[in-house]
């Protein structure tokens, strides 16, 4: 075996790297904040020059080049957009705030549909300032996705709705479990809404396998990333490569593919330290870890 180091913990790979074209990598999407570090067009042609079979964008860097010309180089890279992140931040108590908050919502679905993306991926909001009702603010949530499900069905993009771990409920996700997640998805088509399973987020929730099996076709984006400590000062910052913190891959995934999702496994990753190594090198290690503690579950 080849003596690669995996970054950014510097440990001996325990797998070589898998070649371009190696089938295991058909369903692996580099979720563009892995590779911060990386511009739009450097994120596409990392992940072909990879062999992966997707990538997943955000909306400021492709507002950034122009969306057009996003779209563009995506249909030439052969690769599929398996989610456009982000919508949602819904959480607004004043009424133009809200109405402004609907109307990014609409041109995001939209930008999603461009780019040939099935998922928007929707972060709830967190507290307005000064607030302390959890309540409204998740009854705002429900409420806006309802406004907004029926338009992105009619444009064929599935807005998925990504519970977040508790320690963002106040900033930036009220919905803080698949359970809650589920919960509003499931009063809408599920061909219009949908939930996202992300290791980082759900692997505390108690219950959370059966939560995976309820989700079943409502699944509609899988992410990965580790949960590792000691969590950095900043928390959004605390996502580590798969393989150096707590999550059993093994058991969520395992759960994930008997629910019966068949799309694509984005692996998205805030890391200071993975955001300062070499692109070449975090897509590497992803890689090699996609296929060690992921890829043999699904």
């Amino acid at each position: 075996m080849t003596a690669f180091l995996d970054v950014p913990s510097g440990r001996a790979a325990r797998f070589d790297t898998p070649a371009p074209g190696d089938p295991r990598l058909a369903r692996l999407s580099l979720n563009q904040r892995t590779t911060a570090q990386w511009s739009v067009r450097e994120a596409l042609d990392g992940a072909r020059s990879a062999g992966l079979g997707a990538v997943g964008l955000w909306r400021e860097p492709v507002a950034d080049v122009g969306l057009a010309t996003v779209a563009r180089w995506v249909a030439d890279s052969g690769l599929r957009v398996s989610s456009l992140c982000r919508g949602g931040f819904f959480t607004a108590e004043e009424p133009q705030a809200r109405e402004t908050a609907h109307a990014d919502n609409v041109a995001a679905v939209d930008e999603a549909a461009a780019l040939g993306a099935p998922t928007l991926v929707l972060v709830p909001g967190g507290l307005p300032e000064g607030s302390k009702d959890l309540a409204g603010a998740r009854e705002r949530a429900t409420e806006a996705i309802a406004r907004l499900a029926p338009y992105a069905g009619e444009r064929g993009v599935r807005l998925g709705i990504e519970p977040m771990n508790p320690i963002f409920a106040a900033d930036r996700g009220v919905v803080s479990s698949l359970r809650q997640a589920l919960d509003i998805a499931e009063e809408h088509p599920v061909e219009q809404v949908g939930v996202v399973v992300d290791t980082y987020h759900l692997w505390w929730e108690p219950g959370v396998t059966e939560q995976i099996e309820r989700a079943g076709d409502r699944i509609v984006a899988y992410q990965v990333c580790d949960w590792i400590t000691p969590v950095p000062a900043d928390n959004l910052l605390g996502r580590g490569m798969m393989g150096d913190g707590h999550v059993d891959f093994a058991a969520f995934t395992r759960a994930v593919a008997a629910a019966g999702y068949a799309g694509d496994v984005e692996v998205e990753i805030f890391n200071a330290d993975v955001w300062a190594a070499d692109g070449d090198e975090v897509v590497a290690t992803t890689v090699r870890r996609y296929v060690e503690l992921v890829e043999p579950y699904l």
